[in-house]
């Protein structure tokens, strides 16, 4: 089975539901979100300098990620597979990433892409609504809740966040071309990429992954 894993795709493509389909192979799904909060936790000399940039309202240098990213697969949790959601965003952290992946043997072995087009992306993130208390998720088609505009679990009120609107998802979907889309062609030169379609439902979708990473 391959199990160190890259989950890639544009915002709105299904990332963190496929994510946490995934977990059940027995892969570790890390996020650079939780790198950078583990490594601040623990303390580590790494996570102590990526607080002092966040801390500030700053971006965290390719450097201090990276090697944040390669304590955190050295861990012994993610001898057995680690799925990477969110990272790597550019060239330079992929070819990185290559790097370190093969000092510590643990090497990736898939880059999974979900392919959507933008017309369904924006059907996906402007429809999206969270509690503003327990921060439970929502969808105005997909996912009701049973009273409109109340959460079931908690009651709290549902809101819309900023950037879950047309207008941002665009400037979003521009970053992602020009840094992110790159390393479609990094990994397909490797042998590594496969695409699926996202369009498909996600117990469909978790079923083809899993064959495939079985295979």
């Amino acid at each position: 089975m391959k199990r160190n894993i890259i989950l890639m795709g544009p915002p709105g493509a299904g990332k963190g539901t496929l994510a946490k389909q995934l977990i059940s192979l027995g892969l570790v799904h890390i996020s650079t979100g939780d790198m950078f909060r583990e490594a601040i936790k623990a303390g580590t000399e790494l996570g102590l300098l990526a607080d002092s940039y966040i801390k500030h309202g700053n971006l965290v240098p390719d450097e201090v990620t990276i090697g944040i990213v390669k304590e955190r697969l050295a861990m012994p949790d993610c001898e057995n597979g680690f799925l990477l959601d969110g990272f790597p965003r550019t060239l330079p952290q992929a070819e990185a990433l290559e790097k370190l992946t093969k000092e510590i043997n643990r090497p990736i072995e898939a880059a999974i892409n979900l392919d959507c087009d933008e017309k369904e992306l924006v059907r996906r993130i402007s429809g999206r609504r969270v509690c503003k208390n327990c921060g439970a998720p929502y969808h105005i088609d997909s996912a009701k809740p049973k009273v409109e505009g109340v959460c079931d679990i908690c009651g709290g009120p549902l809101y819309q966040r900023n950037d879950d609107n047309e207008e941002a998802l665009k400037v979003r979907l521009a970053h992602y071309v020009n840094q992110t889309k790159p390393l479609i062609d990094f990994y397909q030169e490797r042998g590594l990429l496969t695409n699926f379609d996202s369009l498909k439902g996600s117990a469909v979708l978790f079923d083809e992954i899993a064959k495939f990473l079985k295979s």
